[in-house]
């Protein structure tokens, strides 16, 4: 399943959601590349959307999710990398 946590985080004076598979990285780089998300927005083990893109991406069918869910899933899912796992 492709998730996706509000737009929360201010970088670069935008507000970013973080996209996430609690499947594959197949699945998301899939998902990403069907919804025009380019490759440099990947960070370790989610993709960077901006704001004004999350209306699309949902409709594109990522579920909604808080934050604290999506790490959760990307944990359990064994697919969290932590910055000193990168």
């Amino acid at each position: 399943m492709i998730l996706i946590d509000p737009p929360l985080v201010e970088w670069r004076g935008k507000r970013w959601s973080h996209l996430a598979s609690d499947t594959s990285f197949e699945e998301l780089h899939a998902f990403a590349r069907e919804a025009g998300i380019p490759e440099r927005g990947f960070d370790r083990d989610h993709y960077d959307v901006p704001e004004e893109w999350h209306a699309d991406v949902v409709a594109r069918g990522a579920v909604e999710v808080t934050s604290r869910v999506l790490v959760v899933a990307l944990v359990r899912a064994g697919l969290r990398r932590r910055k000193s796992q990168a």
